[in-house]
């Protein structure tokens, strides 16, 4: 399903892969290069044969070569990585510009009529611009078969764009240590032809019909699993990041409120404070700050549908 091959993936392959090859190429060269000549006077001038040590003077157009030849790799391997950075930071003026919002520990993708997607998903040969957005901490994204890569900086305005070349799903990472759950940060690009992707991107309910389960419940697992809730909160009891879902509604919690500690009864008033003012309350043995508000992503109606599923995960 996932390609990771590169080839023709994106405009930057060709450009990424010369600089690549080059520099490797260059590297091997001079690697194998200084062994033999390192190994030839290592047995030619051992001390076997050459008791006493002599001075050999210098050759200047020896000197010269050795001087001139490195600087003239180094210029050329420069060149080939300018010539496939250069572009990166000036995206076509008709680009399509969708907005990715990172977070501990989960992507998501904001287009310009509001239709959000945990997937990046593009339409082919088609220029498209990604603002880069974290609430949290430095992650970064990268997408392998597309040879391109950001770090997303909190509090700094940074942007990325690429030209898909080929339909089909690719893998898209988080390429910075993030915290505990770094590995779980990934999502996929995925690249529909232009008809595809416009029905696609016409469809502004997707989110309401995923979500549309049989019972509130369904609903607001659904609404979780798309906000990236699961990669914090277990539903077996386990501890992760954040405390598990199993059996929490109704739960008496020792919280710390304002610096002290109390006791809470994990109701509906303490679900949606917990989800619009996240650091109000501080489970206790968990850290303060790794949870963002959710104050205007999620509304009351799914904020109901959430606590339905909290009330199904209790014990009977």
């Amino acid at each position: 399903m996932y390609s990771t091959t590169g080839i023709d993936a994106s405009n930057y392959v060709s450009t990424f892969n010369t600089a690549f090859y080059s520099i490797a190429g260059i590297s091997l060269f001079l690697l194998i290069g200084l062994t033999v000549i390192m190994l030839y006077f290592v047995f030619r001038y051992n001390k076997k044969k050459h008791k006493t040590a002599v001075q050999n003077e210098g050759k200047t157009w020896l000197e010269i070569t050795w001087t001139v030849i490195p600087i003239l790799l180094a210029l050329m391997m420069f060149y080939y990585g300018w010539e496939g950075w250069k572009p990166m930071s000036k995206p076509p003026s008709n680009a399509m510009t969708i907005t990715t919002t990172a977070r501990m520990w989960s992507f998501s993708f904001l287009y310009e009529n509001g239709k959000e997607s945990t997937d990046l998903v593009v339409p082919v040969n088609t220029p498209v611009k990604i603002n880069l957005i974290s609430v949290d901490v430095i992650h970064s994204l990268f997408i392998p078969a597309y040879r391109i890569k950001s770090d997303i900086v909190p509090g700094r305005e940074k942007i990325m764009w690429f030209i898909p070349e080929r339909e089909g799903d690719f893998d898209l990472y988080c390429a910075e240590y993030c915290g505990l759950r770094h590995s779980y940060m990934r999502s996929t690009v995925k690249v529909l032809s232009k008809e595809k992707f416009t029905a696609w991107y016409g469809d502004t309910a997707t989110l309401a019909k995923a979500s549309s389960g049989s019972t509130a419940g369904d609903q607001g697992l659904t609404i979780m699993k798309f906000q990236g809730c699961m990669a914090c909160h277990s539903t077996d009891g386990s501890k992760i990041v954040g405390p598990t879902y199993l059996n929490l509604f109704g739960k008496q919690e020792v919280v710390t409120r304002n610096g002290a500690e109390v006791t809470i009864t994990a109701d509906e008033e303490y679900i949606k404070r917990s989800i619009i003012d996240p650091n109000a309350d501080i489970v206790k043995g968990y850290p303060k700050g790794l949870m963002q508000s959710y104050k205007g992503k999620i509304s009351d109606a799914d904020i109901a549908k959430i606590i339905e599923y909290f009330k199904s995960l209790n014990e009977k």
